[in-house]
């Protein structure tokens, strides 16, 4: 099977599929990691709302594709940066997303994301009103039942004065949560409104910070997600958690290495790119439980510059890739984003994606997925 896709110049050459398909597995209980997919939201084409207006969902979509990821034994990680949380999905329909998981998969391993962000950083003049923010969403996430990952605050961001005022906020916040949480540290590469977050640009000084934090509140903390995308980093700050507290990994660049560890320890997992790797990472861990590390890095370390191209700069639109890829593979009928996010990446960025998925097996059923990209090609003038 062959397609015609051009270059970067526009010229066109012929791209014959591969077509071999990926493994496939299911992760079983007590799995050799946790694994969490962070999972985007099906838009509503339909909708009469501009994209620069309120975003619609289709959700009967939206719940398939979660029924989807619990099936194969994934966690899900709802509401997070990769279903567009404040890229489109305001703070009503994250909880609705919320509600509608926790009904529909009362049994799944789900953590839910909550922050300020139906506050406008702008208008917010202390981090007494952060704090306030951060237990509303806190109150209403474990009123239907869910366990919450602390999101980072684009409000917090603006108004702390030092690290203290992080301190108190997490102090207080997690005072309020009725389980563990995961914590989340998000980059500026994923949202450069958190630019400083912990009251500092420097690395060792925002290290610190988080570290006397979690110590603080140990026993209200399950774990840390850094989404750094530098392993170094990572691997450094994992080696100082106090016991018992979990590294996830949000590195999309090294997520391999990562998970699979060293002498002194692992990352488990929660990744925006384990949306479209949901079968191969299921696989990949399932390997490693049977303490088959060269199957795990032999199923994941072709996926590495696939996770490249979608996360490439600026890395906060890495959701077009993840949904071009769900549209291609048929969990939806539709190439169209909340906030008309689909027009975020160029056409060579869409070419690169179909070739790499293609070489990793990731292009389950490579006739539609064929179909699909010579629609989104015509679209350019590209057919």
């Amino acid at each position: 099977m062959k397609i015609i896709l051009p270059d970067e110049t526009g010229r066109k050459t012929d791209y014959h599929l591969i077509g071999t398909p990926a493994p496939t597995g299911t992760l079983g209980r007590n799995p050799a990691r946790i694994v969490y997919s962070a999972a985007h939201v099906v838009a509503n084409p339909y909708t009469a709302n501009a994209p620069s207006g309120p975003g619609a969902i289709d959700w009967n979509r939206t719940m398939d594709f979660r029924r989807y990821l619990a099936g194969l034994g994934l966690g899900i990680a709802e509401a997070m940066d990769t279903a567009q949380r404040g890229m489109g999905l305001d703070w009503p329909m994250a909880l609705e997303l919320i509600r509608r998981t926790k009904a529909e998969l009362p049994d799944a391993d789900v953590v839910n994301g909550c922050g300020t962000d139906h506050l406008d950083p702008a208008s917010v003049r202390d981090v007494d009103a952060v704090i306030r923010a951060y237990l509303e969403q806190v109150e209403a996430i474990q009123a239907v039942g869910g366990r919450i990952i602390l999101m980072a605050s684009r409000a917090l961001v603006r108004v702390a004065k030092g690290p203290e005022d992080y301190l108190r906020v997490y102090r207080e916040v997690l005072s309020a949560c009725d389980e563990p949480v995961v914590l989340h540290w998000l980059g500026e590469a994923f949202d450069p409104a958190l630019a400083g977050y912990w009251g500092t640009n420097s690395f060792d000084q925002a290290l610190e910070t988080v570290l006397e934090m979690i110590g603080q509140n140990v026993s209200k903390v399950d774990g840390i997600k850094i989404s750094l995308l530098d392993k170094e980093k990572e691997i450094r700050m994992r080696r100082l958690l106090p016991a018992g507290v979990k590294m996830y990994t949000g590195d999309d660049f090294n997520y391999p290495e990562l998970i699979e560890g060293d002498e002194q320890g692992f990352s488990h997992a929660l990744l925006g790119v384990f949306d479209p790797l949901a079968p191969l990472a299921a696989y990949a861990v399932s390997k490693l439980g049977e303490g088959d590390k060269a199957a795990f890095r032999a199923a994941l370390d072709p996926t590495v510059p696939l996770a490249r191209v979608i996360f490439k700069a600026p890395t906060q639109y890495y959701k077009t890739g993840v949904v071009f890829l769900a549209w291609l593979n048929g969990f939806q009928d539709h190439f169209i984003m909340l906030g008309g996010a689909q027009s975020m990446r160029p056409l060579p960025y869409f070419t690169e994606i179909f070739r790499l998925a293609d070489g990793c097996g990731l292009l389950r059923n490579p006739e539609l997925a064929v179909r699909r990209m010579k629609s989104l090609l015509s679209l350019y003038g590209a057919d």
